[in-house]
């Protein structure tokens, strides 16, 4: 594992935080693949295959992606603004476009009755 910075120098926290980064670039390096193949094959059972280890790989990107959150500063403020929401993605970074939830998506405020 690269780093840019002397091992020693470094705490296990951002160590931890190293490996979890380069794993998600891994995970998503392996979806691209299976992606690729997906779309690229003719044989049906290959392609089922295929779109299987792809969705098994978004799934682990997922769950570094949510260690990542719990973690690392900024990675909690920033995936709630921009996940779940309709819309821009760039008005919202902006600040052009107020938050817009998914149908079904709760802000978690209760009912104003």
């Amino acid at each position: 594992m690269p780093y840019t910075e002397p091992y020693d120098a470094l705490d296990e926290k951002t160590r931890d935080i190293s490996r979890a980064i380069t794993s998600l670039k891994e995970e998503i390096e392996a979806v691209n693949w299976y992606n690729q193949r997906v779309h690229t094959t003719t044989d049906p059972e290959l392609k089922a295959i295929m779109a299987h280890n792809r969705d098994e790989e978004i799934e682990h990107a997922a769950m570094t992606i949510e260690w990542l959150r719990r973690n690392m500063d900024t990675w909690d403020e920033e995936l709630r603004t921009y996940l779940f929401t309709s819309g821009s993605i760039t008005a919202l970074e902006d600040g052009e476009a107020a938050f817009e939830s998914k149908p079904g998506s709760s802000l978690g405020i209760g009912t104003l009755k």
